[in-house]
């Protein structure tokens, strides 16, 4: 295979090219930036030396099977003796001519072991609690006043609107009672993903209006989800909230099945992934590694809890979140275990 390729080094994606013994020949701009190496350090390294640890990657080069592309999720990846925290990514592991590979690395900006809410220092984390407690009279008046417009208008279109702040009402009030009184998660129960997202796309209509073009691409084959839908409602709006609020003419919802999903470090056998993908101006860069830490945003208006919170959410479902971003095409990406393969039944990758 060629050694070089400097045309990689036109890409944002971080990319490797190994041999067909695994060995580094070359490795883009965006792979040493991201690693903070410089990329004449790279060939001849094994390619398997990267990841911070497991054997992952040597087990797919081992026995590649008749895959001919691989995707493992959330890898942690490091330069080889470098110290320090691991990257993550999903990466994607393919084979090219000659018996060679390319690994192609998409950052994650997770942060295992520790949950972004914990990062809030306690004096923010009492005034969040003091503005919780100030928003619930509002609230209050917000409902009474959507009870007696639905008791003078008998159309099904008003009745329906004000059904929809009632119901959003009590959900915010939910959410507050949280921050002022945690508690325990609550039971998880089997619902349709699809009837979350059409919420979510009701509440997007009423607030960005003809603004907006809306899209659906739903896979109705898919299972009921084990989950809190309320719970997956928060996060999910949060998402096409922040993409309205990016500028986006077009935000499409996209649901489909993905099998042999690795999260973090369990395999399932089937995940739902939800994309959230628009045109807006996406994330911008400077904010990339550190977009889901609370009070972080690109915004001056900004909160910079929306990312946090639905963070947090997806991970109380013991799923990842994750994303991509260029101006003009920004994708969140939701994945959410559907079915657990246990230890002793887990494929050899590749099989």
């Amino acid at each position: 295979m060629e050694t070089g390729h400097p045309a990689y080094d036109l890409l944002s994606t971080p990319l490797a090219l190994a041999d067909a013994a695994g060995v580094v020949a070359s490795a883009n701009i965006a792979f040493a930036r991201w690693l903070g190496v410089s990329a004449k350090r790279m060939p001849g390294l094994p390619l398997a030396a990267f990841e911070f640890e497991g054997e992952a990657l040597a087990r797919c080069m081992r026995e590649p099977g008749e895959r001919e592309l691989v995707c493992l999720r959330r890898l942690p990846l490091a330069f080889p003796g470098a110290g320090g925290p691991p990257h993550f990514a999903d990466v994607w592991l393919a084979r090219v001519e000659q018996g060679g590979w390319r690994l192609e690395a998409h950052p994650v900006d997770e942060f295992p072991g520790e949950d972004p809410l914990s990062a809030l220092p306690s004096a923010m984390s009492a005034a969040l609690k003091g503005l919780a407690h100030e928003l619930r009279n509002p609230l209050a008046g917000v409902k009474g006043a959507a009870q007696l417009l639905s008791r003078r208008h008998d159309d099904p279109a008003s009745r329906e609107l004000t059904g929809l702040i009632e119901s959003e009402v009590g959900r915010l009030t939910q959410l507050l009672d949280r921050l002022l009184s945690p508690a325990p998660p609550q039971p998880h129960t089997d619902l349709n993903i699809h009837a979350v997202l059409e919420r979510v796309l009701r509440l997007a209509e009423s607030d960005a209006g003809w603004t907006v073009k809306l899209l659906r691409d739903y896979d109705p084959s898919l299972p009921d989800l084990r989950g809190d839908a309320d719970r997956l409602t928060q996060a999910v709006w949060n998402l096409v909230r922040n993409a309205i609020e990016a500028g986006a003419a077009t935000v499409t919802l996209r649901t489909r099945a993905e099998h042999g999903a690795r999260i973090a470090d369990r395999l399932y056998s089937v995940a739902l992934r939800l994309e959230i993908s628009d045109d807006g101006h996406g994330v911008p860069e400077s904010l990339a590694e550190q977009v889901f830490l609370p009070l972080v945003s690109g915004r001056a208006e900004g909160s910079g809890l929306g990312l946090a919170l639905a963070q947090q959410v997806v991970r109380e479902h013991r799923g990842s979140l994750a994303f991509r971003s260029r101006p003009g095409h920004t994708v969140f990406t939701l994945l959410l275990p559907l079915t657990l393969i246990e230890p002793d039944q887990e494929p050899t990758h590749g099989k």
